[in-house]
Formats: structure tokens, sequence, C-alpha cells
């Protein structure tokens, strides 16, 4: 927390002072009460002593004294804002291996059941778009504020073929880069990244160390990011993954991944014989990792239903809010008018009187 008019914080001396006065008065009291007092007469009358009640309310007056002088000092916190300028598009892999069960139920329902929960935490201006790859990607829902549509489009993914990652991302950026020049924001490296501390890819959310726009200013372009989410190694396509991701970097869109699964993960195929047999798909959390790296994004990783819904609700925080410095005057002192509220109402409820 900052000030603008810091030297009004030299008012807070009043309460040390109004404190001596306060145990002044009660030693005062005191010995008035024995010196003058028939204490026999007293204990009758008044059996029941306030005790410690009644420093309650001068408690509340003091705390109301201290948020009236923060209140002056005009005080400016940094707070997280929801974003109108956004676009998220989601990079979701639907390839054959999203039907391994190392993520409960499957890998497929456990990242729409995650995507879902996505959709409901994002400000309502932020647009998403949805591309689905396997073999080939596919562009099902174009950047919209439409909620109900993306939901609907992410509800009806079904898992088959190979793992065309590359291609993927590259589908992801022509969407991105039409965004752009719809908004007229062009070509911004790095503009749309968010400082998170430790760039390392583990089970918890971890960011890549991005350059960040200083507090309480937005980027001067609106933000157009990708969350590219894969089970698996690039399989098949026409693209490199990290070539696409050179593409990413230029464009100035970050680029988040996320590692679906568990090394141990594995499904049943049939060979070209027909016949079932087992196939291990560990996610390719090598390549995500340096494509969350080239382009100023961040990589996580998900072995469990519970850590996708960690990962996605770390990533709503980032991309659907900015920082933006606000001042918290009135915060201050309505939380100080309240003390004085509850100071005045619990001296008259106790003891029939305003102190």
């Amino acid at each position: 927390m900052n000030f603008l008019a810091p030297q009004l914080l030299l008012g807070l001396l009043l309460i040390p002072a109004a404190i001596g006065a306060y145990a002044w008065t009660q030693r005062r009291r005191s010995r008035y009460a024995v010196r003058f007092t028939n204490l026999e007469l007293l204990a009758n009358l008044a059996p029941r002593r306030p005790g410690w009640r009644r420093h309650l309310p001068p408690l509340f007056y003091l705390a109301a004294i201290g948020g009236l002088v923060f209140a002056l000092a005009r005080p400016t916190m940094v707070v997280q804002v929801p974003r109108e300028d956004a676009t998220v598009i989601l990079g979701v892999d639907v390839s054959g291996s999203m039907t391994a069960v190392d993520v409960s139920p499957t890998r497929l329902a456990a990242a729409k059941s995650a995507a879902n929960a996505f959709l409901d935490q994002l400000p309502s201006g932020v647009r998403v778009g949805l591309v689905a790859f396997s073999s080939q990607p596919r562009t099902l829902v174009e950047p919209t504020a439409d909620r109900q549509t993306v939901r609907t489009a992410i509800d009806g993914l079904a898992a088959k073929g190979g793992t065309a990652m590359g291609d993927a991302l590259m589908a992801m950026l022509d969407v991105a880069e039409n965004v752009q020049k719809a908004d007229g924001s062009g070509s911004t490296p790095g503009a749309a990244a968010t400082p998170d501390p430790g760039a390392t890819t583990s089970p918890a959310p971890s960011a890549a160390a991005t350059p960040a726009p200083s507090a309480g200013t937005q980027t001067d372009a609106p933000l157009v990011a990708g969350i590219l989410l894969s089970d698996g190694a690039n399989s098949t396509g026409s693209t490199e993954p990290l070539t696409a991701a050179e593409r990413a970097a230029t464009l100035g869109v970050p680029i988040y991944t996320i590692a679906l699964g568990t090394p141990d993960g594995r499904i049943q195929v049939p060979d070209d014989q027909g016949r079932i047999v087992t196939v291990d798909v560990p996610p390719d959390r090598e390549t995500l990792a340096k494509i969350a790296e080239l382009t100023s994004g961040t990589a996580f990783d998900a072995p469990t239903a519970a850590d996708l819904q960690a990962v996605y609700d770390h990533l709503q925080s980032r991309i659907g809010y900015v920082p933006e410095t606000q001042e918290v005057t009135s915060a201050l002192a309505a939380a100080a008018l309240v003390c004085v509220v509850a100071g005045a109402g619990l001296a008259s409820l106790w003891f029939g009187r305003l102190p």
C-alpha cells in the first residue's frame, strides 16, 4: 500500500494520545469510586460489573480514528480489474490418446470440464475462440463473447487420430492475427505477458519470466493469448511446433501450454492386423515448455483433473484481469464509519448511553 499524502499519517499520533487519556480517565474514575462511594451499597446496586465490555466501544472509536487518518493520507493499492479487450484462443488436443484414463475419468472429459469452468470464470467481455486438433486442426469457434457457443463446441469434442500440434498452433495464430488486424493492434512481441515468479514447469501453476506492464497501466494493444492443451508429442502435420512458436513470438502472442496426463498414461488401439495393443501416451512436456518459453508464455503440468482445474483458475486471473493502481480512500473511510457505528451501538446496548 502506498499513500498520496503520507505526511498526514502523522495524525496516527492521536491514537497513543487517546489511549493515554483513556487510561488516565479510568484510573481517575477508580480512585473516585474508592474514595467517595459506599462499597457495600455499590455492590448491592450494581452486582454485575461491565468488566472487559466497557473497553470495546473505545476500541472501536480508536479504530475509527486510525481508519480516518489512513483515508486522509489517500492510500492506493494494486488491484486486479477485469479486462474487456482480451481474446483467448483455446487449442484443445482431441487425438486418440485423450481417451487415456490416467486423468479421471478420462483426459478428454477432464479437459472439457476444466475448460467449461474456465469459461465461467472469465470476465464477460473477454472473447474466446476454440481450435480442436488431432491429425489436423479445426477452428470450431471464432473469438466471441458468447460463452454458450464455445461451451457447446467444447461439449461436442471427441477423441480420434494423431497429434498435429504444430499445425494446431498455426491455426490458432491465424485466428490471433485476424484479431490483431481487426483491433489494429499489430505486432507487439511480449506486450501481453504478465509476470509470475518461478519459471519452472511443475504440477502447480508456475510462470516463465516475462516482461510486464507497470502497475496502474494496461498494455497499449489488446491482449491476444493462446492456451494450448496437449497430452502427447507432435506426430503428424506439416509444421513443427517450435516453428509455429517462433511465429507466435513474432506476432506477440503468448502461448500458455498445459501438458495433460502422466508418463504412465496408456491407451488400447488396434494394430495393422486388427489386434488390440497397449500404447504408452506420455505428454511431451519438453516441447510444450519450449513453446511457452519462446512465446513469453507459461508452461504447466496437469497430471490430475484437480491440477488441470488449478491451472485454469490461475490462467483466468492472469489473462482475464490486469493489475491497476486504485485509490482506496473511500473503503477506509467506510470502515471507519462502521467502527463508529459499532462502538456507539455497543455502548448504547450495554450501558444505555453513548460514551
